[in-house]
């Protein structure tokens, strides 16, 4: 070479070229490359229920309702087992007064009906004395029959005053037999007498109202003043539980549920008026006639509960859960975790990557990753996959599944912790779109 330093001079900025251009291609994709981070999620060990929400309300488990079998108007209310005057809440005992109603009109009744009984009574006797005074008549009618009988044959009788005393015993006869069958219809209208005086007597008891059971006043729906009236139906006047240490809460539960509810089952349960406080109690029984709301076919299920401090009051809305299964002491994942799956093979740590290769998964991938090969295993049945994190990379743990509460499932596998990090998703960024727009938020891939 005639001029190595002409050279020199040439390449060394060829060289610088060059090597600029490398390192800005380089730049430029590590700038536009997607950069990805993980969402994770620790492994946590509790208890796990998988349960059935709905909302229901709290009856009593038997009520009486007290109606009025007679028309009138309430004059006063009775006293309750503390003395004071019947009202809300009283509590009562059986055959205790609650109410009484005008009685002048059936105190009327009665006294017609004690008269009209007394004079069927008189009617009995004046027929039975009939019947005394016909059988003596009868007695008379036989003797002249007899005579006339012995006269007629001695010749010493015409024949017209014998017929005479033979229709006098036969009419006699008669009028025995009428007297009698009087006796026996005066005795029916004393019979009828009495029913009517018992029946006026009744309607007269009917207007003191009475507690059937013991139990406390849950409605009182009449006011002193008020007149009530009994027709086709009787009119209700007040409402009693018997028992409030025993409450039900009907629950109102989808058709698409009810079949896994069972006799017996835990229920828990809270009430907006006792806030923080949870309730517990057993399945009764459901109900087979069910309704229909907006097209969806709802069952009623009976709740039974404990209620010894009446702390639960009648109607309250109950929000319910079913217990279907439970599970203390468990380790369990978020349910997203089950669900992903790395985007790429890359992301998976290299001893791990030989057992994937050689058991292909079965599941197509979402359109939106890069990869066409899915490293999640087709999911066996009460069987998963999740994945760990091992440094920069991730594993894949095979699980059991167990209780599912709907954000957290029970996990089971000889090689998973409490505390271990587990992958639930993952975030993709770009430098470019970084640094156009620091206010664009990252897209998260699951």
């Amino acid at each position: 070479m005639k001029n190595p330093s002409a050279f020199r001079k040439l390449f060394i900025p060829i060289v610088l070229v060059v090597l600029l251009a490398g390192a800005g291609t380089w730049w430029w994709r590590a700038r536009s490359d997607p950069k990805l981070s993980f969402v994770t999620a620790a492994v946590k060990r509790g208890d796990l229920a998988a349960t059935i929400s709905s909302t229901g309300t709290i009856e009593p488990v038997e009520v009486v309702d007290v109606g009025a079998q007679v028309a009138g108007r309430i004059n006063s209310f009775g006293k309750d087992k503390d003395g004071k005057t019947i009202d809300y809440r009283s509590v009562v005992e059986e055959g205790a007064v609650l109410a009484t109603i005008d009685d002048s009109v059936y105190a009327a009744d009665l006294a017609v009906a004690n008269a009209q009984m007394e004079q069927d009574k008189a009617a009995e006797l004046s027929a039975v004395s009939n019947v005394e005074q016909a059988k003596a008549k009868l007695v008379q009618a036989e003797a002249e029959w007899n005579r006339g009988q012995e006269l007629y044959r001695s010749k010493l009788m015409s024949g017209s005053d014998f017929d005479t005393a033979k229709a006098n015993y036969e009419v006699a006869k008669a009028n025995v037999a009428v007297a009698e069958s009087a006796v026996a219809q005066a005795k029916a209208s004393t019979v009828q007498a009495k029913a009517a005086v018992e029946r006026a007597q009744r309607n007269l008891d009917f207007c003191t109202i009475k507690s059937p059971v013991t139990g406390v006043i849950i409605d009182r729906r009449v006011n002193i003043g008020q007149t009530v009236v009994a027709s086709l139906n009787a009119p209700s006047l007040f409402l009693i539980a018997k028992d409030l240490t025993k409450m039900q809460i009907w629950v109102a539960v989808n058709e698409a549920d009810v079949g896994r509810i069972l006799p017996d089952a835990p229920v828990t349960f809270t009430c907006d008026a006792f806030p923080g406080r949870e309730f517990q109690g057993t399945v009764g029984k459901v109900r087979l006639n069910a309704t229909m709301t907006q097209n969806v076919v709802m069952y009623t299920v009976e709740v039974n509960t404990e209620n010894p401090d009446r702390l639960l009051l009648p109607y309250l809305t109950a929000n319910v859960r079913f217990v279907l299964s439970s599970e203390s002491d468990v380790l369990m994942v978020p349910n997203a975790a089950l669900r992903w799956t790395p985007s790429s093979l890359a992301q998976v740590a290299p001893d791990a990557r030989a057992a994937i290769l050689a058991d292909p998964p079965a599941i197509d991938p979402p359109s939106s990753r890069q990869s066409s090969t899915n490293l999640m295993k087709a999911p066996k049945a009460s069987h998963g996959t999740i994945w760990v994190k091992d440094d920069q990379y991730v594993r894949p743990v095979e699980v059991k599944l167990g209780t599912s509460d709907g954000l957290n499932t029970a996990v089971t596998a000889a090689e998973l912790r409490e505390g271990q990090v587990v992958i639930t998703g993952e975030i993709v960024a770009t430098a470019q779109l970084e640094a156009k727009n620091p206010f664009l938020p990252a897209m998260r891939r699951r």
